[in-house]
């Protein structure tokens, strides 16, 4: 979370996202991939709440405070842009099912496609 406002539609079901910032070249790339997961809310119905973007030298910090706010709020959906966002944790499929098991929410693969 970086501090920036966002405008959030309520009357939408409320998605979070999660990536790792090691995995893009630029803060430039970071925003792109914000901007890209909005749109990606949009379409698929929902309002884009935050996205957490996870530091190599923090992790799992990101994604724990990723799960205190779906816990909080009661969420039940996060997307991420492909499975490898998961490897700093340990290995995706696993954390993937730990991470639905624990939180109840579901993670929804975004894949933009060629």
């Amino acid at each position: 979370m970086d501090g920036r406002r966002t405008v959030t539609d309520y009357t939408r079901p409320l998605l979070l996202g999660y990536a790792r910032h090691d995995l893009y070249p630029s803060d430039e790339d970071v925003d792109r991939l914000r901007a890209e997961l909005s749109k990606f809310a949009a379409v698929e119905g929902f309002a884009m709440g935050s996205i957490y973007v996870e530091r190599r030298n923090f992790a799992p910090a990101a994604l724990n405070a990723l799960v205190e706010s779906l816990n909080r709020y009661e969420l039940t959906a996060v997307v991420i842009p492909g499975w490898h966002q998961l490897e700093l944790i340990g290995d995706p499929e696993r954390v993937k099912q730990e991470f639905e098991r624990v939180t109840g929410a579901r993670l929804i693969l975004y894949n933009p496609g060629p």
